[in-house]
Formats: structure tokens, C-alpha cells, sequence
């Protein structure tokens, strides 16, 4: 299958506009060293619903909403090398699709982190205030040799759940993106939540993946850390076209995020 031409590229840095599996069938095999995924959590129930964010994120029940992770996932598992791991993050909206299908995939899971949100504000009075997401760490499967940085313990990246000279645990305390940061996107991730998982799982010169590019987190994080690592993201090109007029100069596109 030939591959699509870029909607975006600079640098170690490329955009596609499209479907992400079909994206990655494109993508040659075992060429890909970490990917990090935030598939859709399918909470809008109908166009009318006060959380409806966009057709991409309406439920078509939970067997097609499974077989939609399946899908994706199959084709990650094909380009992830043998040595690569996969992160996916979501809630129980779709988490545990995610984690059905990486084992029937025969992916090996290594961690369930959980990342906990202080001050999330308070959603309903009908059940308790929701102050995590999870992510599910894994490998490509049960043989295959994982990477995982040594220096773990000595990342500057520490909070009030994980102190210095201490093993790294799997709650992780990081502050949620503010309006002030980003108010186009309605679930961003942070910068420093990404840095920390490109750093755990990466090497120089590493090729990362987000087939759900979003607000473009990864793709930043991974030209922040630099020595080499670059990034590919697909989307569809309405939400890529948000993401690149919020630039403030387009122009100057390398220099706003090429920081080492």
C-alpha cells in the first residue's frame, strides 16, 4: 500500500490527515518504537448530548466500539517493533476495550498507571468525582524484550506520589492541562505526562506514533526531549487545521517547538 503523502512535515516532525489504520497499514513492519495512543472514550451517547464533542466520539454500542479498538490496535501491534511498547489511555468508558483487545492481540500488559488529577472538577452529584485516568503500558508480547530507562530514578519528573531515590510506583500525580493553556481541545494531555512516558520507554533517535494526534501533546514532548527522536501523528486535517492556526506564526513553526 503506498504511503499517504504528509499533510504536515518539518523537521522530525510529520502530520497525517486520515484514518489512522489505514495510516498504518501504510507503514512498513516492525518500524515503529513506541506509540502512544488516546483513542476515542465514545462518551457523547447522541448529537444532542451536552458532552457530544464531534460523530468521532458517538458510541455504536460496546461490540463495535470494541471491535473500532481491535482494529487500530492490530495494525499498531504489526508496525511496533519487536522491542517497542504501546501506551493507551482512557476511563471506564473505554479502558477495559482497550485492555480486552491488547490481549486478544497477545500484546503482554506491563502496567496499569494510574494517573491521578488533582482538582478535577467535580462532574455530577450522582456518583464520585472522577480524579484518574489509566494508562495501560505494554509490550508487543509475552517474549519480546522491552525497554525501560535505567535512570528511572533519577528523572527530574517527581510529585507528591513518587519522591526522589524511590522507585518510580504506577500513580502519578500530574496537573491537568488549564484553560489557559489550551481551550480548542477538549481532553489535552500534558506536556509533562508525555515527557515522562517518552522518557521511560525510549531511546535516541526513537520513531514515536500517536495515531490519535489530538492536541499534538506527544508530538511536542517528543521534539522538547530531542537527541534524534522523531514523530509521526495522524488525524483528520479539520481538527490538524486547528492545530497548526494556533500557532501564532506558522512561520516560525520549528523555532515555537524545536526546543531542546
Amino acid at each position: 500500500m503506498p504511503t499517504p503523502s504528509p499533510y504536515f512535515e518539518s523537521n522530525n516532525f510529520t502530520l497525517y490527515n486520515g484514518d489512522c489504520k489505514e495510516i498504518m497499514k501504510s507503514m512498513p513492519e516492525n518500524s515503529i518504537d513506541m506509540i502512544f495512543a488516546d483513542p476515542p472514550y465514545f462518551l457523547s451517547k447522541s448529537k444532542e448530548d451536552l458532552s457530544f464533542k464531534g460523530e468521532w466520539d458517538l458510541s455504536k454500542g460496546v461490540k463495535i466500539d470494541t471491535k473500532f479498538q481491535f482494529d487500530w490496535m492490530r495494525e499498531a501491534r504489526r508496525i511496533l517493533k519487536p522491542e517497542g511498547t504501546i501506551w493507551i489511555t482512557g476511563t471506564h468508558h473505554n479502558i477495559y476495550q482497550c485492555g480486552y483487545s491488547l490481549q486478544l492481540l497477545g500484546f503482554r500488559i506491563l502496567n496499569e498507571i494510574a494517573w491521578f488529577k488533582p482538582k478535577n472538577n467535580p462532574f455530577s452529584r450522582n456518583f464520585f468525582n472522577f480524579a484518574h485516568e489509566t494508562i495501560i503500558w505494554a509490550k508487543k508480547d509475552e517474549k519480546s524484550r522491552h525497554y525501560l530507562n535505567p535512570k528511572v530514578l533519577d528523572f527530574k519528573y517527581r510529585d507528591k506520589l513518587n519522591k526522589e531515590g524511590k522507585q518510580m510506583n504506577d500513580v502519578w500525580d500530574i496537573l491537568p492541562c488549564s484553560k489557559k493553556e489550551i481551550d480548542w481541545h477538549p481532553t489535552p494531555k500534558p506536556i509533562e505526562l508525555l515527557e515522562r512516558i517518552i522518557l521511560s520507554s525510549t531511546k535516541p533517535d526513537a520513531i514515536i506514533l500517536d495515531p490519535f494526534n489530538g492536541s499534538g501533546t506527544t508530538g511536542i514532548a517528543t521534539l522538547n526531549l530531542g537527541y534524534g527522536r522523531s514523530f509521526i501523528g495522524s488525524l483528520f486535517a479539520t481538527t490538524i487545521s486547528t492545530q497548526l492556526n494556533s500557532i501564532p506564526n506558522l512561520s516560525q513553526f520549528d523555532k515555537h517547538f524545536l526546543v531542546v
